[in-house]
């Protein structure tokens, strides 16, 4: 047999229906929040993702030379595709302009828990003012989107990358200097950034005043730690997402992220019931329009791990909504099987879901399999009941059974 490439999934029916089911919430809380759906290729020129994570991300995603001979990645992210779209073909939309995707993605990197090579992620982007309404909407729409989808146990931390490049400059270090110290710091790597902040000349006092920045955490009178125009703007964005009801929300100013493109806030949200790894989405303010060749743009936006949302609820407990039928028709002879299929005909035109005997089952072995796909009811079409004009509608919950005449049978599925 040939097997499924490592680091990818098959999905079953049940399985589909369950990840179509939370998808579909997403989508619609989007909505609400007046956010419209976007959708870019799944392979992009690999220079696309270099500008925007450098020239090491190459040996992370999947890179090919096409049969033209140009350099073509599966994406791995969908930030950089749709700032993409934005800037060839949407930099004239009235603004803010609210996007929402949702797609594949892929990563060449070892596969665990939650994690694989090909892997799927709901996204937000928001183009428009960088005040902190436009922060706070974007991590109001993600924060939302988890209690709708009713995931019990889940904090959001947010930080803004201005204070710890606002301390490294007063210090000396900016340009490409500050950079890979932030990497470091990002990834709670004290010692490597210790050793090159040591290295850039800066003060064994400064660089420990900087590592204890980046271990403040708390509720937002933490702040008062700091001071300018960072402080005022996280200050503001605690206070709009208090009045959307969100009151889980803590300051990190240790969620750095360390990539040039972020520009200002920058958040991430955990579920503590997958442990270690319990980092479910992230996001923050960041400019990657010019770098693409377009004009300057304030963006903000997140990306959620759709997978490892899912596994969070499963581990919480989750179920979600089973999978049923509405009508189950059982012909109880092949010389009634033309009105068995009129009858689910009429029905499937009039949304009603409905099956019909393809395996010319006898009755007793039709009611156990309409009992297996969860039919709510199923139509028994007899000779005797049809010459009366009528069908027996059986109740598979109750066992009742009824006769109903052939005309009425849509209206006793509507009442």
């Amino acid at each position: 047999m040939i097997q499924r490439p490592r680091g990818t999934r098959d999905f079953g029916p049940e399985e589909m229906e369950r990840r179509r089911f939370l998808e579909n919430i997403m989508r619609r809380e989007a909505d609400l929040f007046g956010f419209r759906e976007v959708s870019t290729p799944i392979f992009e020129h690999t220079e696309l993702f270099t500008l925007k994570s450098g020239p090491n991300v190459v040996e992370e995603i999947y890179s090919f030379q096409d049969k033209g001979g140009r350099e073509i990645s599966l994406r791995p992210e969908l930030t950089a595709p749709v700032m993409r779209f934005f800037v060839n073909e949407l930099s004239n939309s009235p603004r803010p302009l609210k996007m929402f995707y949702f797609g594949q993605c892929f990563r060449y990197e070892r596969p665990q828990s939650g994690r694989y090579r090909e892997f799927y992620q709901f996204g937000a982007e928001l183009i428009g003012n960088p005040g902190p309404g436009s922060d706070a909407e974007v991590i109001a729409l993600a924060a939302s989107i988890m209690r709708r989808i009713g995931l019990k146990e889940y904090t959001i931390r947010i930080g803004h990358i201005g204070v710890l490049r606002g301390l490294l400059a007063r210090a000396g270090i900016d340009g490409v200097r500050a950079p890979p110290i932030l990497q470091k710091l990002d990834k709670k790597e004290y010692e490597e950034a210790r050793a090159r902040m040591t290295e850039a000349g800066m003060s064994p006092e400064d660089i420990e005043h900087i590592v204890e920045i980046t271990q403040t955490s708390g509720p937002v009178e933490v702040l008062r730690k700091i001071e300018g125009e960072a402080r005022d703007h996280l200050e503001a964005v605690f206070r709009i997402l208090s009045d959307y009801g969100f009151t889980n929300v803590e300051v990190d100013l240790g969620v750095v992220r360390g990539l040039d493109y972020y520009t200002g806030m920058v958040f991430e949200m955990d579920a503590p019931v997958l442990g270690a790894e319990k980092q479910i989405c992230g996001g923050g303010s960041y400019s990657l329009t010019e770098l693409f060749g377009g004009e300057k743009s304030f963006s903000t936006g997140f990306g959620i791990g759709f997978d490892r949302t899912l596994l969070a609820l499963e581990r919480e407990g989750y179920q979600s909504p089973a999978h049923q039928v509405e009508a189950f028709v059982i012909p109880v002879s092949a010389s009634v099987r033309d009105e068995a299929f009129s009858i689910t005909a009429m029905l499937r035109r009039n949304c009603v879901s409905t099956e019909v005997d393809l395996m010319g089952r006898n009755i007793s072995k039709n009611f156990k399999h309409a009992a297996a796909i969860n039919a709510r009811r199923a139509i028994i079409v007899g000779e005797k009941e049809l010459a009366q004009g009528s069908v027996t509608v059986r109740d598979m919950s109750t066992g009742e059974q009824e006769l109903v005449r052939r005309e009425d049978i849509l209206s006793a599925f509507k009442k």
